[in-house]
């Protein structure tokens, strides 16, 4: 992977069991750091399935982010602490953000415009209480959800440009959104078989500078523009 000038990602689960039943890490959290170092992992992905307790699920996301210091390796931190959190109480970000590099707030993301539009419409709601957190070193996450075939778990990730459920106005939209969110940039397309024109988007500079801007900060909707339609 790195001789393509790729990074390394793998997906690993704070229970004893990852969501589609796979062994987790529960329990075996330094020894998994560890390993991920050993193989050169860039990315963890951490997710919160079968974590029983809600004081587990933040023992174990707490205990993972200091055994993956502990490596000496650079290897970013994806928690999905908050969304675990949400349904039963209002998550800590600062604690959050204490421990992990983003985090996911909301369901996965899919390959159309309706589940695009649902993750802009709920992050526009809460920004009261996500927008102030985002900076330098932790960052909301639009969701980065993984598929698991009968042979491979890969990432489908935030940005589903250079698939097949968006037009080309909707990718835009996408990228420009995503980009004045301070998303973390994924991408989740078949690399051998990616269009001219979804090249040319993910790879434009002025929108990246834009999610790249030192200061981190994330945008904010101050109004809405409600347009009737016309038949």
């Amino acid at each position: 992977v790195h001789s393509k000038g790729l990074k390394l990602g793998i997906y690993s689960d704070v229970g004893n069991k990852t969501c589609a039943g796979f062994p987790g890490s529960y329990n075996h959290y330094d020894l998994d750091a560890q390993t991920f170092a050993s193989w050169g992992v860039d990315l963890l992905k951490f997710d919160g399935c079968n974590s029983g307790t809600l004081e587990l699920l933040a023992e174990g996301y707490r205990h993972m982010s200091l055994a993956l210091n502990k490596t000496g390796r650079s290897i970013v931190y994806s928690c999905e602490w908050p969304f675990y959190l949400r349904p039963l109480k209002q998550p800590n970000y600062t604690e959050i953000k204490q421990y992990c590099n983003h985090w996911r707030n909301f369901f996965d993301v899919y390959d159309s415009w309706s589940s695009i539009k649902s993750i802009l419409d709920w992050t526009a709601l809460h920004q009261d209480s996500i927008v102030k957190i985002a900076g330098p070193g932790g960052w909301n996450d639009p969701d980065m959800a993984s598929r698991v075939t009968r042979h491979l778990c890969f990432p489908v990730t935030q940005l589903v440009i250079g698939n097949f459920g968006l037009s080309q106005d909707q990718a835009v939209t996408q990228m420009a959104m995503w980009a004045i969110m301070a998303a973390p940039l994924f991408m989740s397309n078949d690399l051998r078989h990616i269009s001219p024109e979804a090249k040319r988007l993910l790879q434009n500079r002025e929108v990246i500078a834009i999610n790249q801007d030192p200061l981190g900060r994330q945008g904010y909707q101050l109004s809405k523009v409600q347009r009737a339609m016309e038949w």
